[in-house]
């Protein structure tokens, strides 16, 4: 599938915007985003389900109760989080204030519960709304097709580059366009039911497949990452659908719907990975495969369990072939699988090389597995013989720059 330039504004009716409010004293570069619909959308989200969750949260998921939205606002530098009352209301005022610019610039049918509102950033601290009240018509000014540039710096914290990505499809004889970003590099163990995630798409798709597409797709692509296992406050991932590219609507599982999805998953794939090759102070982007495991869920829990290993992303960090820590991963899933029927292998662009077969260590070559783990991406296969279903997961090395970055992350 072929990938495209414009993020979020790549689907027809979407703009975006960033500007500087100054949330987080230092900052020199946008913090606040705006991405708008100029036809109202059916809107679907998941989100964390850490039980402390966050204020824009809360009132994302309040909001998303009527399945429809406009606009989504986002904050880098604070997270809005075990903020109290106060919060709650900086949340909505956040809604509000947006709503309004909007109708001033002639959206009249935008009401606040047509905005989705998303913070990250520091927990425990209130966020200085007052800042991104006084910046919100210049938002709403800028507003353009290539704002998308501005809006994806605007989300970002420890972020060391910015993510986002577009892909087109056929629908019903209509090009249907797909648009995403995203931020996330810290406080990563993605399980939703601090990542930010908006797509958006000009697809005609009803509230329920909109909803079913999502969380269908989630489950094999953010659901599948993690930098540190700790999974967010905050963590967020909203779609929008305003159906402008006027393709037959999508009501129900056919192949429409199916079309939708692969290119969703296209879209979401390359976001996780993204995520996980960004992970703070990473220096590998770590992919681990499970095949013949005895069922889909099965083989993306046993993937997870070993990109979420602290030894065995340790050991990558250190080029150290360590394949007993995979083995070990694998065991404390809470999956079943045959440890006498497992072989592992590692895989990059510097080769590949099999380090256990059929539950037996291999005599293999450490300078050449040295090499191999030396890339910047790494595969490990786990290749099962429980089944037929197979599953990935995306995760990155443990550096000493992660406990560097995370030390002193409030101060």
């Amino acid at each position: 599938m072929q990938f495209f330039d414009g993020g979020v504004c790549f689907p027809k009716g979407f703009t975006a915007h960033g500007v500087l409010a100054g949330i987080k004293k230092g900052r020199t570069k946008e913090d606040v985003a705006l991405i708008v619909s100029e036809k109202q959308c059916n809107a679907s989200g998941v989100f964390t389900k850490n039980l402390v969750q966050a204020e824009p949260v809360k009132l994302s998921r309040k909001h998303l109760e009527r399945r429809r939205s406009y606009a989504v606002i986002a904050n880098s530098g604070n997270a809005n989080a075990c903020t109290g009352a106060q919060g709650e209301q900086n949340a909505l005022l956040m809604a509000s204030c947006t709503a309004q610019a909007l109708q001033k610039k002639g959206m009249t049918g935008v009401c606040t519960g047509d905005v989705l509102v998303c913070s990250t950033g520091v927990i425990g601290q209130q966020l200085a709304v007052e800042k991104i009240e006084a910046k919100i018509d210049e938002l709403v000014a800028g507003l353009s097709k290539e704002g998308n540039v501005k809006a994806r710096q605007a989300i970002m914290t420890t972020d060391t580059v910015h993510k986002e990505c577009a892909v087109q499809t056929v629908i019903g004889g209509k090009d249907v366009r797909l648009g995403t970003m995203a931020k996330g590099s810290g406080m990563i163990h993605i399980h939703m039911g601090t990542m930010l995630g908006f797509i958006t798409t000009d697809c005609a798709i009803t509230p329920d497949m909109l909803d079913e597409a999502l969380r269908e797709s989630v489950e094999g692509t953010y659901n599948c990452v993690s930098v540190d296992g700790d999974s967010s406050t905050n963590d967020t991932l909203l779609i929008l659908a305003n159906g402008m590219a006027e393709n037959p609507v999508i009501s129900k599982k056919d192949d429409n719907y199916y079309l939708f999805l692969d290119a969703l998953n296209v879209l979401n794939t390359r976001m996780a990975r993204s995520i996980a090759g960004d992970g703070e102070g990473a220096s590998h982007l770590i992919e681990c495969t499970v095949t013949g495991a005895k069922d889909v869920q099965s083989a993306r829990n046993l993937a997870k369990s070993v990109i979420s290993s602290s030894l065995v992303k340790a050991a990558f960090f250190g080029r150290d072939a360590n394949w007993g820590r995979i083995l070990c991963a694998l065991g404390y899933s809470g999956e079943f699988f045959t440890p006498g029927k497992t072989s592992v292998s590692f895989k990059s662009e510097a080769g590949s090389i099999v380090v256990f077969d059929h539950g037996t260590p291999v005599n293999f070559d450490e300078v050449k597995a040295k090499e191999i783990l030396g890339a910047k991406e790494i595969q490990i296969t786990a290749a099962m013989e429980d089944g037929s279903a197979s599953g990935t997961a995306w995760g990155c090395d443990l550096t000493y720059d992660y406990v560097k970055i995370n030390g002193d992350y409030r101060t």
